[in-house]
């Protein structure tokens, strides 16, 4: 086979395996290097040590492949049903959670299994091709590679206003994978074009003024990130601007224009757990650790583990009070983690009640640790 029947062969593979995108590109440095640079010297990046720890690697491919050439670049479509949120579920101690984890899979996990099948399948045609010592990997979000930069250049997409890569089929509701090889492949065109024009709809419905410019996001106001990624306590003046958001966030999604009729996505493992959207947050917190991993361990509502999420939820709970989060929320002031009852602490002074006073006077007695003790001062402040 030449290279056109290679790349041919693998794309086709890619698209059985459940992948609506496919592109290729060269591996080269991508043109964003130096604004990801820039982005972090900003310190947009927040807790994410991670990213500066091995910003170098981000230079070239060849860091996550040695001697790599080429790069298929793949989206997968995640699109299911519509959130189903109104004031009743606020009204419920009900919680948003963004869309691509409503099912009962940890999409890693289905994407690792598919790369792998189409690692398998490109090694085996690689090697019938008679190329000489072929190599492959498949990576997800976890390889030091700007996956949003090769995709574009892959012509997947271009990058909005809001960061996300957005392809004119089915907007931005897909996840983004590569399979790096060491051969040569024959590469697409670059997408070149920028079809947000002078939208600014992702911009303008930010909750919490997150862009600080087109492109440029600050994640350390990102409600994805600081429901997801932040492992310490949200500052305060973000926790009523989350809203009802418990787990990620979709709104610069949800507005986006090339999102109004993307496709729905047939992948079983996508269809969404009710119980996920929305989330019943009271519900938490009576849960045990075991339980608690038992209902989450395999979705991505593990990544912020149950510490975070009782955080979120709690401060969902106070920025929607009501008397039906006293109880919940007592449970979470008693426990054994100081970034839980910090947070109920918070979301009681929130409640304006007699019996959320006296929950904080309570635990004001047994408190111990110096943040959750500022915490229910200035809710009894509020109170």
């Amino acid at each position: 086979m030449d290279k056109a029947q290679l790349t041919k062969s693998l794309k086709q593979e890619a698209q059985r395996l459940g992948f609506a995108l496919t592109g290729v590109c060269p591996a080269v440095t991508p043109v964003g290097f130096s604004h990801f640079l820039e982005w972090l010297e900003s310190g947009y990046s927040g807790e994410m040590s991670y990213l500066s720890t091995r910003k170098e690697a981000y230079r070239h491919p060849e860091h996550v492949l040695p001697e790599t050439k080429s790069l298929m670049m793949l989206g997968m479509n995640y699109r299911t049903s519509e959130p189903h949120f109104d004031s009743e579920g606020q009204a419920a101690g009900m919680g948003r959670v963004s869309r691509y984890a409503w099912g009962d899979s940890d999409y890693h996990d289905l994407i690792w299994a598919r790369l792998r099948q189409l690692e398998s399948f490109a090694l085996k045609t690689l090697q019938d091709a008679g190329c000489s010592q072929p190599a492959v990997r498949g990576v997800i979000d976890t390889a030091p590679l700007l996956e949003r930069e090769f995709a574009q250049l892959a012509g997947l997409g271009w990058q909005g206003k809001n960061t996300l890569l957005i392809n004119r089929g089915i907007g931005s509701w897909f996840f983004i994978a590569a399979l790096l090889t060491n051969v040569e492949l024959e590469h697409d065109q670059p997408f070149t074009n920028d079809h947000c024009g002078t939208c600014r709809a992702c911009l303008d419905a930010c909750p919490t003024d997150a862009f600080p410019e087109p492109g440029v996001l600050d994640a350390t106001r990102c409600i994805s990130y600081l429901t997801i990624e932040h492992r310490s306590a949200i500052k305060p003046e973000l926790r009523s601007q989350m809203e009802d958001w418990v787990f990620g966030c979709d709104v610069c999604q949800d507005v986006c224009p090339w999102n109004r009729k993307g496709p729905v996505t047939d992948e079983p493992a996508f269809l969404p757990n009710e119980g996920r959207n929305p989330l019943k947050i009271r519900e938490l917190f009576y849960l045990t650790d075991e339980e608690f991993r038992k209902c989450f361990r395999h979705t991505p509502l593990w990544r912020p583990r149950r510490r975070g999420i009782l955080r979120n939820g709690a401060i969902v709970l106070g920025n929607f009070p009501d008397p039906a989060n006293l109880d919940p929320l007592g449970l979470g002031l008693n426990d054994a983690e100081p970034l839980i009852r910090a947070a109920s602490a918070w979301a009681l002074g929130k409640h304006r009640f007699l019996e959320a006073k006296g929950l904080l006077e309570e635990r004001l007695k047994l408190e111990t640790d110096k943040e959750v003790i500022e915490e229910i001062h200035s809710a009894m402040e509020m109170v």
